[in-house]
């Protein structure tokens, strides 16, 4: 069972944007105030880069225990590498890795990201989270029926031989004393929420391609802060991020859900979901609102008009939020 924690602090490794001049509530800290903080000089070989992706290092603390998780790892080495050296994050703190889903954009990083944490951890062995649905090759099909394809995610293989150990399971997961619940799939229950068009993968045997709207090896993290409630975690919410939020409401009876962060995917396809989302996720009486990723800003706009900007706390690179 997920227990409480007394606090939960977040820094943003990779997002779609940086963004060190808007004013944050007083729970987050941004970029450059971050980096001057620490005493980094503010040029441009301190500073950090966007890309199209995400990852997060979470640290949530109870008494005099403090548990580090990495949570997805960017689309490439380059972002990941060079954000947190810049931001002189402690990746040996890290005791466990979590690969949201099977998209390049949240993986293409990991094997680097275990790389550093394994350098500085004196070699041991890193707990990787996966989902078996993963590992099978993705393509978004065009207009014209051509197949764009993605990059491959890393392999249970290679993952293991770069020194992780691979717990892939459908089932939800409860670790490090209890401080981080990892869901099992997402119902999907919402009429409006109805997946990707034109996500495929390839089918079994591999010889050919099925669609794949639905991405059902999305799942989503979350921390029980004392006090305030759930904080969720959610990559991409290709479930939805109202079904993400009414699933971890049912796996935790009687605690509310306060705030959310990451990828709300309200942008392209989905946009004409965006009124009835908003709408839907007034049940909540969310605190935090940290949308970033795939969310765009349509709907980070929709959000901040209907929940104010004490609320909507857009994820960017290098924001720091403590809660």
């Amino acid at each position: 069972m997920l227990a409480p924690v007394d606090s939960l602090e977040i820094q943003i490794l990779v997002d779609n944007a940086v963004d060190s001049l808007s004013t944050v509530p007083k729970y987050a800290e941004a970029e450059w105030p971050y980096l001057l903080r620490r005493g980094s000089p503010l040029r441009a070989s301190c500073l950090c880069c966007a890309a199209h992706g995400l990852s997060c290092l979470i640290t949530a603390r109870r008494g005099d225990r403090c548990r580090t998780v990495l949570f997805d790892a960017g689309p490439e080495p380059y972002a990941f590498e060079r954000n947190a050296t810049r931001l002189e994050v402690d990746l040996g703190a890290v005791e466990t890795m979590v690969l949201s889903h099977g998209h390049w954009d949240h993986a293409g990083g990991m094997v680097t990201a275990l790389g550093m944490i394994r350098s500085r951890n004196g070699g041991r062995a890193v707990p990787f989270y996966t989902h078996p649905g993963m590992f099978r090759s993705r393509g978004v099909k065009l207009p014209n029926g051509t197949m764009r394809l993605m990059d491959d995610i890393p392999s249970v293989e290679g993952l293991t031989e770069h020194g992780a150990t691979v717990v892939n399971t459908v089932e939800p997961q409860v670790f490090l004393d209890e401080m981080f619940f990892l869901s099992g799939e997402i119902p999907r229950v919402t009429p409006f929420e109805k997946g990707l068009p034109g996500q495929y993968r390839r089918t079994v045997d591999g010889r050919d391609w099925e669609p794949d709207p639905w991405i059902m090896d999305e799942r989503f993290l979350a921390v029980h802060v004392a006090g305030k409630g759930l904080f969720v975690f959610t990559a991409c919410s290709h479930a939805g991020v109202v079904n993400v939020l009414l699933h971890a409401r049912d796996c935790h009876p009687g605690v509310p859900v306060f705030g959310v962060l990451g990828g709300l995917h309200l942008s392209g396809a989905t946009e004409a979901i965006i009124p009835d989302t908003v709408a839907a996720l007034r049940q909540f009486d969310l605190k935090v609102i940290a949308a970033g990723h795939c969310t765009g800003w349509r709907a980070v706009t929709a959000l901040t008009n209907t929940f104010g900007d004490g609320v909507v706390a857009p994820s960017v690179v290098g924001k720091r939020y403590v809660l």
